[in-house]
């Protein structure tokens, strides 16, 4: 494969929020991203986001119905468009402040152990203020090397 454009990983997500400049500064504050690159159209609305949180890169804008009628948000498409996991380094913490900014948690911090020759993770579900799904999850242990 050819390398990925500086600064970027082999694969991104575009989320897309009825006002995205309140997402932007929301999925900061409570998930820890930080803004990258935003966009404003004239009438305010942001056309391009880029946010960043550890290797990954999220795009965050208003749905374009006249442009691109496929980009909806949860409530345009009358349900959730996606799920989004994200490695953290202290899933309980991350979880306190994600609740604190009003995260809907779905699913509480739990342990997944998928057994010896595989690895064991801690995360938890949650809805963002748009409707979107997230995974956060935290490494406990790693398979074991095949040497």
């Amino acid at each position: 494969m050819k390398p990925t454009p500086p600064d970027w990983p082999r694969i991104s997500s575009s989320l897309y929020y009825d006002n995205a400049s309140a997402a932007i500064d929301w999925l900061c504050r409570a998930f820890g991203f930080e803004v990258r690159l935003k966009v404003e159209a004239d009438d305010g609305s942001i056309t391009h986001s880029e946010l960043v949180l550890g290797g990954g890169v999220i795009m965050v804008s208003e749905p374009k119905p006249d442009r691109f009628p496929y980009m909806r948000t949860p409530g345009q498409a009358a349900g959730n468009t996606q799920n989004l996991m994200v490695y953290v380094d202290d899933v309980e913490a991350h979880c306190r402040r994600a609740e604190a900014a009003g995260a809907k948690i779905k699913e509480p911090p739990k342990t997944s152990d998928y057994g010896e020759e595989y690895w064991t993770d801690r995360g938890y579900g949650c809805e963002d203020i748009g409707g979107h799904h997230w995974w956060f999850t935290q490494r406990l242990r790693n398979p074991p090397s095949k040497a």
